[in-house]
């Protein structure tokens, strides 16, 4: 099977200060050198702390922001290289469902104007059957018909979010990158919202990168999940290989701090040392030897190669024979 989407080497330091003349005195190395593939029809995760460079690498991927280097083919064409028109052609089938449902909705604009908006801006639809068609969007994410009339602020976190999911479906997209769709949600909220794109890929073979912080969450969506640490990939498998048989310790640390629902099940939890390094100075070797429990010399000085330990787990450890 032939990937959807394919990342290779994607790279993007962002400028923080100029000196003197404009010259740049340092640089946030935010995503660096980030290689994955997504097929059609599946949900790969994406996850780490704050500040790894998840969020950063799903606008790449949209070309909301250009990279520093790197490539992005999505059906076989390397997005970063399309001419304008071709590019905005090529919007329809890459959609976005961002983390703040209420910012990211214009408060000035009905459900109804937001969710057909970009029916509109296609040309795809107009006068009664844009409004037939964005009654029928609506109802697929379980709102009503005259919820269109109302505006965002006359909605709750969850059903603002559902608006945000309605927009995303508008163009009946391939790729929808779900960028953290949950995390400002209460959690009797979050797996409504869970469910209902778990409900949404089934009935239309949406493929999904779903973006989270917490890796209790991307296991309920995700068929693969990749660990990024401080902008770089430090694990990739399968859901089942990740969560049985973490390899890099930063995974097994994160793995120990989900919690278990049975109160007779004692987890051993695994404390890191210090705060995440700067990404402006990040450390020299492995970016996690700092904070890594299995810290060796070799860490230290030669940062570990992105390599596949076995067939379809991949891993960027000296630990890891």
């Amino acid at each position: 099977m032939q990937p959807l989407l394919e990342v290779k080497n994607l790279t993007k330091y962002f400028t923080v200060e100029k000196g003197l003349f404009g010259r740049p005195q340092s640089v946030v190395k935010a995503v660096d050198g980030v290689n994955f593939t997504i097929y059609p029809g599946e949900t790969m995760g994406l996850v780490g702390e704050s500040g790894c460079g998840k969020s950063t690498t799903g606008r790449l991927i949209l070309r909301l922001i250009e990279p520093t280097s790197g490539e992005v083919y999505f059906k076989g064409k390397n997005i970063f290289q399309l001419p304008g028109e071709e590019m905005r052609r090529l919007r329809q089938k890459m959609q976005i469902i961002f983390q703040d449902p209420y910012a990211s909705l214009n408060p000035r604009m009905t459900v109804g104007q937001i969710v057909g908006e970009p029916l509109r801006v296609f040309g795809l639809a107009k006068g009664s059957e844009l409004e037939k068609k964005v009654r029928q969007l609506l109802e697929y994410v379980g709102l009503a018909s005259y919820h269109a009339r109302r505006y965002p602020h006359e909605f709750s976190g969850g059903q603002r979010q559902r608006v945000g999911i309605a927009r995303a479906l508008a163009l009946n997209p391939d790729l929808i990158i779900c960028d953290e769709p949950v995390s400002a949600l209460d959690v009797s909220i979050q797996s409504q919202v869970l469910n209902l794109l778990k409900d949404l890929q089934k009935e239309f073979n949406f493929t999904y990168l779903f973006i989270a912080h917490g890796l209790n969450v991307v296991k309920h969506m995700s068929d693969r999940v990749g660990v990024m640490y401080l902008g770089q990939m430090v694990e990739l498998g399968s859901d089942k290989d990740l969560y049985s048989e973490p390899l890099h310790p930063y995974t097994q640390a994160l793995l120990s701090a989900v919690p278990v629902p049975d109160p007779k099940v004692k987890k051993k939890r695994i404390i890191l040392k210090g705060d995440v390094p700067s990404p402006v100075n990040p450390p020299s070797g492995c970016r996690f030897h700092t904070r890594c429990f299995k810290c060796m010399d070799i860490c230290r000085q030669k940062q570990p190669e992105f390599r596949e330990v076995k067939p379809g787990h991949f891993v960027a450890c000296h630990a890891v024979g």
